[in-house]
Order: structure tokens, then C-alpha cells, then sequence
């Protein structure tokens, strides 16, 4: 069986690859995420998550929640994520259909909590693998 090793992403002093599943509600899960602000919370998540440095690897909006699986940096905490996920596409949604202000309680459109998982593709192997090959690569630099 053939491993396949993920592509990672390099900072100055660190290699990484860190993934995190996220899901959220509105406020007492209403069934709001619809039509056009169902396509326009889409846009904005892909936009906001670009703002922070991370990627979007899927994203889904249902009528009563949000599914956004991403690529993070490592120097980005889950709840920093998320906190400007929501505040900034609550904000813009609330400017951009007033509506919605009917259907929330005082203008709050997300409920507090969410749920974060991150989710590994990293198996000992492929630690292993890593290891192996850092000291080789130091070596190679060092001109040895």
C-alpha cells in the first residue's frame, strides 16, 4: 500500500499541515441560510477565511447550519478562526439583508457555540518518514 504524503506548508521555522473542521448554528437554529444568503455567506466565507490565511478545502451552508473544513496556519488558534468567521459574515449579512434582523434576537444571527475537530492526516509513517528526511536535509545543508 502506497502512502501518500500531504503537501505541507512551510513557515520561516516550521513545516505544517493543520486542518480543522468547523460547524455552527443560527441563533435557536432557524432555518435562515437560504436562497441568496445562503450563496452570499458562501462567497463571504471563502473571502474572510482567505483574509486570515487559511484555505478552504469544503464549505457547506444548510438551512440551519454551516460546515467549513479548512487549512489553517499555525499560528492561528480554532477559536480565533471561528470568532472572525462568524462576527464579520453575522455583521455584513445583517447589513446586506435586513430581513434577517426579524428572524434573530437582537440582531444576534449566530449562536455562541460551535463545534471544532481537527482532523489528522498524519499517520506514524509518515512522522516517521519526516524525521528520516530532516536530518538528511540538514546534512545536505550543511554540506556534509
Amino acid at each position: 500500500m502506497e502512502t501518500r504524503i500531504p503537501a505541507f506548508s512551510s513557515t520561516r521555522h516550521a513545516k505544517h499541515f493543520i486542518t480543522y473542521h468547523f460547524v455552527w448554528i443560527p441563533k435557536y437554529r432557524r432555518d435562515i441560510l437560504v436562497g441568496k444568503v445562503a450563496e452570499r455567506l458562501k462567497q463571504m466565507l471563502k473571502e474572510y477565511t482567505e483574509e486570515i490565511g487559511c484555505e478552504v478545502i469544503s464549505l457547506e451552508v444548510n438551512p440551519d447550519y454551516v460546515h467549513v473544513f479548512l487549512r489553517a496556519k499555525p499560528n492561528l488558534s480554532p477559536a480565533q478562526i471561528v470568532n472572525h468567521l462568524k462576527g464579520k459574515t453575522a455583521r455584513k449579512l445583517l447589513q446586506e439583508f435586513p430581513e434577517l434582523r426579524a428572524k434573530t434576537t437582537r440582531g444576534r444571527l449566530w449562536s455562541r457555540s460551535y463545534f471544532v475537530a481537527s482532523v489528522g492526516h498524519i499517520t506514524d509513517e509518515l512522522i516517521k518518514h519526516y524525521v528520516e528526511t530532516q536530518w538528511e536535509r540538514e546534512l545536505k545543508r550543511r554540506g556534509r
